[in-house]
């Protein structure tokens, strides 16, 4: 166990800067082979930038949601799918964080342990002495096939009351994981689908998830006195998968300018694309939607990071959906805008920016970060109407 003093942000977003050339290296053939490469988890691993929610004393930096955000915005510069990797395994060892302490230990102690996991709970757990027997399966479980843990929602059935929806703790090796992960973008993710087949699941890895969405409640007794397990979960999360998309879009505004003093405009007398002044509108453009991306993406992080401990209202907690919709929305944008200004040769499977076209829309798409989902549900409390959603 350690508890050294965490790198701070710049040296940590260095880090992630240091490992583009390698990150951008290894995405055609993640794509092609629909994981993540070995060396791409190796330098994640030694550059700490799983550690970044680990407790401390294993070892962990417990990092500041202004420090995730911009570590995981900086991973998605060199590849998209290195980074949505990255933010699974980081806010699913968070989530581990939330039970007792005993479970951490067995589950996080050695420190680069990787946990997959989603938030959808598309199993049933019936009770049986000690724990839950659970059925079900969860789809589009990202790093699966290179996790040692998953972190799944669930509901829990017990006759003549309701539903509880639980979050559980599940050896991987327990699931049957079906290699299904044929998608358009995102393809290095690896985001298969896992099954549990009459899984037993202890009590003690089983959570309740009402108290820890809506109240920040949980069993850990150590975690109860650090920063960042006294953040409300879903407004944490808000910031935290935005990163990937403002990532994306600086990815594209990167793509685009390494490319530009070569090109010309095709069919036209633009010698240089650069001197078009049709090109200094799209790039004026885009910027400023990455300019608005990154605005939201920050505000959210810098509000949960200041409001740590403290209550949130339904205004804040819709707030953070907003930021995380219009953060989403305003990146793919700006990536579109960029990729529809770099002619036909970018469709080119050398050519990053289509890559980083086709991972943005599937970000975009995300229930979670889905822009109209989060728009219209900011609309309704605005109209005085009630939220239609838990995810708060």
């Amino acid at each position: 166990m350690s508890n050294r003093a965490a790198p701070s942000r710049d040296e940590l977003v260095g880090r992630a800067t240091e490992l583009a050339p390698l990150l951008a290296k290894n995405a055609i053939w993640q794509e092609e082979n629909r994981v993540l490469h070995d060396d791409t988890i190796d330098a994640l691993t030694e550059a700490g930038l799983l550690r970044l929610t680990l407790p401390a004393r294993y070892g962990g930096y417990e990092c500041d949601t202004r420090t995730l955000v911009d570590v995981l915005s900086e991973i998605a510069i060199g590849d998209g799918a290195a980074s949505w990797v990255a933010t699974v395994w980081n806010i699913s060892t968070w989530l581990t964080g939330l039970f007792p302490d005993e479970v951490q230990d067995e589950v996080i102690a050695r420190g680069d342990v990787r946990i997959c996991g989603t938030f959808a709970p598309h199993a049933v757990g019936v009770p049986t002495e000690g724990g839950i027997v659970l059925n079900g399966k969860w789809s589009f479980n990202t790093g699966a096939r290179q996790s040692a843990w998953d972190a799944h929602a669930a509901v829990r059935v017990v006759e003549g009351q309701d539903p509880e929806p639980i979050l559980v703790l599940v050896p991987t090796e327990d699931l049957e994981v079906i290699d299904d992960w044929y998608a358009s973008g995102l393809r290095g993710t690896g985001s298969v689908t896992t099954v549990a087949n009459d899984v037993f699941v202890p009590d003690e890895r089983i959570l309740p998830m009402v108290p820890v969405m809506q109240a920040g409640k949980h069993n850990s007794v150590t975690n109860a006195k650090s920063r960042l397990w006294n953040v409300p979960f879903l407004p944490w999360a808000c910031a935290v998968t935005s990163a990937t998309a403002y990532g994306l879009s600086r990815a594209a505004r990167a793509a685009f300018l390494e490319r530009l003093p070569t090109r010309a405009i095709t069919y036209t007398d633009y010698e240089h694309q650069s001197h078009a002044p049709i090109t200094h509108v799209q790039f004026a453009d885009a910027e400023a939607r990455i300019d608005e991306s990154g605005f939201h993406v920050h505000r959210v992080a810098d509000r949960v990071d200041a409001k740590t401990g403290e209550p949130w209202s339904l205004q804040d907690r819709v707030s953070a959906r907003l930021d995380l919709g219009v953060g989403v929305q305003r990146a793919k944008e700006a990536v579109d805008i960029l990729n529809n200004a770099s002619g036909a040769s970018s469709v080119l499977n050398t050519v990053p920016i289509q890559r980083i076209a086709r991972d943005s829309q599937t970000s975009s798409l995300h229930a979670f970060a889905h822009p109209d989902t989060n728009l219209e549900l900011y609309g309704r409390v605005l109209c005085g109407l009630e939220p239609n959603t838990q995810f708060l």
